[in-house]
């Protein structure tokens, strides 16, 4: 996993699910629409987080390389961690990929312990998005 680095500007994570071959364009929009719902910049993104299996499609690429941040992955495993603070846990992601939510708990897992949702899962046709923001007192230059 690439370092996340969180300042004062960039304190959201941008957690991303998606099907295979999802158009970037249309997850670009969808991460786009996360970002005004939380009425906040791209520069305040400090990394994309996804699922490990996502590593290598080409949207979620095109989304970090967008905003110019870093992408983390983590196992399903990793993300089945982060049941319990998810706001939409489903067992249909969790028959098909083994965690309960892939948007929400990436980037709970990325953001930290003492992350909170600032946005909750959101859909596209082929996509889901979410950030999560850590708490004020837990940001620093790691």
């Amino acid at each position: 996993m690439d370092e996340v680095r969180f300042d004062t500007v960039r304190r959201l994570v941008l957690g991303l699910g998606c099907e295979r071959g999802t158009p970037a364009q249309e997850m670009l929009a969808l991460a786009k629409q996360a970002l005004r719902k939380a009425e906040v910049s791209g520069e305040a993104l400090a990394a994309v987080a996804s699922i490990y299996t996502r590593k290598n499609e080409p949207a979620v690429l095109a989304v970090a390389a967008h905003f110019s941040v870093p992408a983390v992955f983590f196992t399903a495993a990793r993300l089945e961690g982060e049941t319990p603070r998810l706001k939409n846990p489903s067992e249909i992601v969790f028959a098909r990929v083994g965690c309960h939510g892939v948007a929400e708990a990436a980037a709970l897992a990325a953001a930290g312990a003492s992350a909170e949702l600032a946005v909750a899962k959101i859909k596209s046709a082929h996509a889901t998005a979410a950030l999560a923001q850590r708490v004020a007192e837990s940001v620093s230059n790691q």
